[in-house]
């Protein structure tokens, strides 16, 4: 009896615990579907959008990366509606431009309110710009955007009462309706004077302000005071950032309803491209960023996936790649390899690898056709566009036109067709990118085998994308990388590129506020005239005259190749049908299907 029970009991065991192992397994595949993710008092009306990596601050006066949590949480004076590209009124209801453009009068909306119910005034406006923005010891890239002319002076600002501020300017200063709100990517959102007025005046052990420490990713996202349409509820590393609706958001509906619509947003943080495609695939994720790879797959799925694929047309964005082109040094030791540095600073040698990328090959392979060639620092869709003439520069792929420009540089080739340079050093550099991104990981495979073929040896190393940036923003530690900057209708907002001290002129980086100073960093005149004519363009309002000064800056920078531009693809999106009043665009800093979000809906 009991040879026969034993084994009985054993396979009844057995069974038992493969049901509880399949249950479990169940539990956590449902667990990490985030949308599956709701309070166990109720479901709520959410949607569920993804991003590759985790947010590095949340403090916007910090921002340099996108996309980022404050696409959801910040707003400034004024907005971009991303249909029409019109500055349209936000935090301001009005403005007023005097006659000779050196004054702008904004009148805030009435009982305007922070998201801890808080008022929200001309005070916190003037804390925005004077205490922060103009705070020499604050390195904010917002500085950037403001420095009016040739001296680099900031506006003044001064308090009319408790809902107007008024601003006077030295010269006229053409973009900055765009710079004080969401209509660009260095748009500037208004911060709580009640929340961080203490943090500016308090100083930690450096004798730095409290600020520059104020609002990390590690902060009780309670205590992070908003104004945008949602606040942070929650944010858990490398997982997810839940936004809920802000109670005290400004808008409101034709018919009175407060707005946003949708009580919560999970921003599901995912390693990966691929990865991102089959949560989107599976039901759980709502919208998702369609890449050429994956285009023809998501296409037809359409219909049984019950979701639309939106075409913004062409993107604004720039894709490159780029040297470190920097001199400088730190601490005694020079940032690159001097030899390195005397190739990556011959014009002919990046000409050289300009011709040697098969550029074609790229939007034929890589992008499957869904875009077009790019020949400019401005995007195409911009007003202040010009297309390339016999004055811009185009680099067609040229195999013998490379090497010829190698060989009249003094470089020259060994019996392996190995390029080498005048003292007969192997000509190798390490091209980065971030590993999260599918298609600029297969971009760089391409690059690599293109470069070869003018024997150039090219360690192609893909790596996260916050290690990347600190590499590019801090430490200066690269040699050459394939990027991308996000840009919008107004050239204006790649100011902080394209000034020699501008915080994102990574080329040629100036070492940031408070670090060790770089000594011997040159800035040669072609670079320094860019950054004079960014200053001249925003001193007319002229568009025409405007349009004419920045097809001079397309020209240079053709000419002098501080960026190989590549592809410039279609802004493609998925969403899904349950997702109302979607307005999908390419335009702003706040575009794609973020940029309405308060008056998205989602039909259960």
């Amino acid at each position: 009896m009991l040879s026969v029970l034993f084994p009985f009991r054993r396979r009844w065991l057995s069974t038992v615990l493969i049901l509880i192992l399949w249950l479990s397994c169940q539990l956590f595949f449902t667990s990490c579907n985030p949308a599956n993710f709701k309070t166990n008092a109720a479901q709520i009306s959410q949607w569920v959008t993804g991003t590759i990596g985790d947010p590095k601050t949340f403090n916007y006066a910090f921002n340099q990366e996108y996309p980022h949590v404050f696409l959801f949480t910040a707003e400034g004076l004024t907005t971009l509606n991303a249909m029409t590209g019109k500055i349209e009124p936000a935090l301001a209801e009005s403005w007023n431009i005097s006659d000779d453009k050196k004054l702008i009068t904004f009148t805030l909306r009435e009982g305007l309110k922070w998201s801890d119910g808080e008022p929200l005034t001309a005070d916190d406006v003037i804390f925005t710009y004077q205490d922060i923005i103009f705070n020499p010891k604050i390195p904010t890239d917002w500085k950037d955007g403001l420095k009016i002319g040739s001296s680099g002076d900031f506006p003044k600002i001064r308090k009319i009462d408790n809902r107007q501020v008024e601003f006077t300017f030295p010269e006229p200063f053409s973009p900055f309706l765009y710079t004080a709100g969401g209509a660009s990517t260095n748009s500037i959102a208004i911060l709580p004077k009640h929340a961080l007025e203490a943090s500016i005046k308090s100083q930690d052990a450096n004798g730095n302000p409290q600020f520059l420490s104020t609002w990390t990713t590690g902060t009780d996202p309670a205590k992070v005071i908003v104004n945008g349409p949602y606040k942070i509820e929650s944010y858990i590393p490398s997982q997810r950032v839940v936004f809920r609706r802000n109670p005290y958001y400004w808008r409101k509906d034709s018919q009175g309803n407060q707005l946003p619509y949708v009580e919560r947003i999970v921003w599901q943080i995912i390693e990966s491209t691929d990865t991102m495609i089959l949560q989107f695939r599976s039901g759980g994720l709502d919208t998702v960023t369609v890449s050429p790879e994956n285009f023809s797959l998501l296409k037809r799925e359409e219909k049984r996936g019950k979701f639309t694929i939106y075409n913004g047309g062409p993107d604004f964005s720039t894709l490159f790649i780029s040297f470190n082109l920097n001199k400088g040094q730190r601490n005694g030791q020079p940032l690159i390899n001097p030899m390195k540095s005397r190739w990556f600073n011959t014009l002919a040698f990046r000409r050289a690898v300009a011709h040697a990328i098969n550029r074609k090959a790229i939007l034929t392979n890589v992008y499957r056709g869904i875009g077009t060639l790019q020949n400019s620092p401005i995007e195409t869709q911009s007003p202040f566009y010009t297309p390339p003439n016999k004055d811009v520069k185009v680099y067609d792929y040229n195999i013998e036109k490379a090497k010829e420009l190698l060989l009249n540089a003094g470089f020259k080739y060994n019996n392996g067709n190995q390029l080498l340079d005048a003292d007969g050093n192997r000509v190798r550099f390490t091209l980065l990118t971030n590993v999260e991104n599918k298609t600029r990981v297969t971009m760089g495979a391409q690059i690599k085998q293109d470069l070869s073929r003018i024997g150039i040896q090219v360690d192609f190393n893909p790596i996260t994308f916050n290690t990347l940036t600190d590499k590019l923003a801090n430490s200066f530690d690269w040699e050459c990388y394939i990027g991308s900057f996000i840009g919008g209708p107004e050239p204006h907002d790649g100011v902080n590129v394209w000034t020699p001290d501008g915080g994102l002129h990574v080329f040629n980086q100036k070492s940031l506020p408070g670090r060790e100073p770089l000594i011997g960093r040159e800035v040669p005149d072609w670079e320094a005239e860019i950054g004079r004519l960014y200053v001249k363009a925003a001193q007319e309002f002229d568009q025409n005259k405007r349009k004419e000064i920045y097809a001079e800056t397309q020209r240079l920078a053709q000419e002098y190749l501080p960026f190989v531009y590549l592809v410039n693809p279609l802004s493609l999106a998925a969403v899904r049908d349950r997702l109302e009043n979607v307005k999908f665009s390419a335009m702003g800093s706040q575009r794609g299907a973020l940029w309405n979000k308060y008056e998205i809906k989602v039909a259960e």
